[in-house]
């Protein structure tokens, strides 16, 4: 049987992380998690994020390496897309993967991937453009999954583990937009109360 194959997993949080790596190893790599989210605010929910990252990563004999967090250079170069989400995002994941590509590079990875690709809230083919693209100018070959189909699967899982879940990828401008997100939600279902109550 031949070794796993090095893959470095950027890594946005513990939950997404959960279904990647299981099926990263069925795909016969043996993943390495890379951190870098300077977009994660506060920093207390940065700092708590990463806890239970490695804490899970421990149990699962996962290196997790700390990259850079560049707040100010995130300041610069993402928050200034404001409430754009679609430019907003795109510079984020520009931010975020080639620092973990650079990181990945120097620790002689050939192969790298983010658990990004398992949330049906990002913006999916974005994140595949910027992975790609960073991948590329550092070296290294992209390994692009859509593990949207594994989410589901990644919520019961973390949930019977009792990890931390976060509501909100990360900035305060996303979360602003999960609040009214759910604000919006909950409107809606009230409506439909009333309507259901209304037509009996």
């Amino acid at each position: 049987m031949s070794a796993p194959v090095p893959v470095a997993v950027h890594a946005c949080c513990g939950p997404c992380s959960l279904e990647p790596v299981r099926l990263l190893r069925e795909e016969g790599m043996e993943p390495t998690i890379f951190w870098t989210n300077p977009n994660i605010q506060p920093v207390a929910e940065h700092d708590r994020r990463l806890a239970t990252l490695r804490e899970w990563a421990e149990g699962e004999g996962i290196e997790v390496v700390t990259c850079g967090d560049d707040r100010a250079l995130w300041e610069r170069a993402v928050a200034p897309k404001g409430f754009d989400r679609a430019a907003r995002c795109r510079a984020c994941y520009a931010l975020r993967l080639a620092e973990a590509c650079r990181a990945a590079r120097e620790r002689g990875f050939s192969l790298v991937t983010t658990t990004l690709a398992v949330s049906p809230h990002q913006l999916h083919d974005t994140c595949d453009e910027v992975l790609v693209a960073c991948a590329r100018a550092h070296g290294l070959e992209p390994v692009v999954r859509d593990f949207r189909p594994a989410y589901p699967e990644a919520t019961r899982r973390s949930r019977e583990l009792g990890m931390y879940r976060q509501n909100y990828c990360g900035c305060r401008f996303s979360a602003v937009e999960a609040a009214l997100g759910r604000a919006e939600a909950r409107e809606e279902r009230r409506r439909r109360r009333e309507g259901a109550r209304a037509g009996a």
